[in-house]
């Protein structure tokens, strides 16, 4: 990555004036900037790309162009800034030909412009980092020294766009999932990992003020973890030590007494039941955990909720009414 320069006044007023170019040519097109599902980073993107369906961000597979956008956390800004060093990346086949600062609608920025060498492919390269509230975005646009289509001008007029929304509406974000969740029983959506997991809390992303959410008294907020995993035991007769062995592995939990481990039937699906006593390892505050498992043809889901002992039937009877409303699409 890149090392930290002092640039000097002169040359950040010209990358200022270049920035205002490229946002005051993006307004003129009037058109309004897409946001790949589930994600808050979006722009308009160049004449030729499309959302991709694979990753963040868009793509022309003709050609094998590709912009690809990434929302970070906010300290990452000065992290990433500090460490982006023209020799670790030269070792990596990059070279820099121009790094400025600019300033874009959502705040400051720094766009790194160079080439890459990667798998004998010669390419243009575009990076730019930008610290938008609560969160960095990261962009990278690559495009193939041969490709036709995608100029610099184009290419940083696109990135002048960037755009940040508040949040991801949650039948977008549920979206990205391989099964269907009909209720969300009073939970937030605290993350999805597209196309295999989902996170449910019953403390926000954030405060009304835009400000990180502060913890439950007792610092342990009651959550749900969905996910649909390949695999899974063989025999049915593996199913006890199989779900004895998952549950052996769920993170954030110390002095574990399991108190039910029993089969159960999970949407018309066979399906194993574990209960447990237990203490958060952060805290040391008293929990309740459960896991369900409901196997199905060629892989399993894995349902694990964790919430304090002290609010735990009614928890509990939050956690039974959203594994009861998965479906498979």
């Amino acid at each position: 990555m890149w090392s930290h320069k002092i640039i000097r006044p002169l040359r950040i007023s010209a990358g200022f004036a270049v920035a205002l170019a490229l946002t005051a040519a993006a307004t003129a097109q009037g058109t309004d900037p897409v946001f790949p599902p589930g994600s808050r980073v979006g722009l308009v993107p160049p004449a030729g790309m499309a959302v991709s369906d694979t990753f963040p961000g868009f793509v022309d597979a003709e050609k094998k162009a590709a912009i690809l956008v990434t929302a970070l956390p906010a300290d990452a800004y000065a992290q990433i800034e500090k460490t982006l060093d023209p020799e670790v990346l030269k070792k990596q086949g990059v070279s820099i030909e121009k790094r400025e600062t600019i300033e874009l609608k959502i705040g400051k920025g720094l766009l790194i412009t160079g080439r890459q060498v990667a798998e004998k492919e010669h390419y243009r390269r575009w990076l730019l980092i930008a610290a938008a509230g609560n969160l960095t975005a990261l962009i990278s646009a690559e495009v193939p020294l041969a490709a036709d289509g995608y100029p610099d001008d184009v290419v940083r007029a696109a990135l002048a766009t960037l755009s940040v929304r508040k949040a991801v509406p949650e039948k977008e974000q549920l979206s990205l999932l391989p099964f269907e969740v009909g209720e969300l029983a009073g939970f937030h959506i605290d993350g999805v990992l597209r196309g295999r997991a989902l996170m449910l809390s019953d403390m926000p992303n954030e405060g009304s003020d835009g400000a990180p959410a502060e913890p439950p008294p007792g610092g342990v907020a009651a959550h749900l973890l969905v996910a649909a995993l390949p695999g899974g035991p063989a025999e049915p007769d593996d199913r006890a030590n199989f779900a004895r062995l998952a549950f052996n592995d769920i993170p954030g939990i110390k002095d574990v007494h399991i108190t039910v481990l029993e089969p159960l039937r999970i949407g018309g699906q066979p399906g194993y039941q574990t209960l447990a006593e237990a203490k958060d390892l952060r805290t040391g505050t008293e929990v309740m955990v459960v896991q369900w498992l409901r196997f199905g043809i060629g892989g399993f889901m894995q349902m694990v909720g964790v919430g304090p002992a002290s609010t735990w039937p009614g928890v509990l009877s939050r956690l039974r009414m959203v594994r009861d409303s998965i479906g498979v699409k």
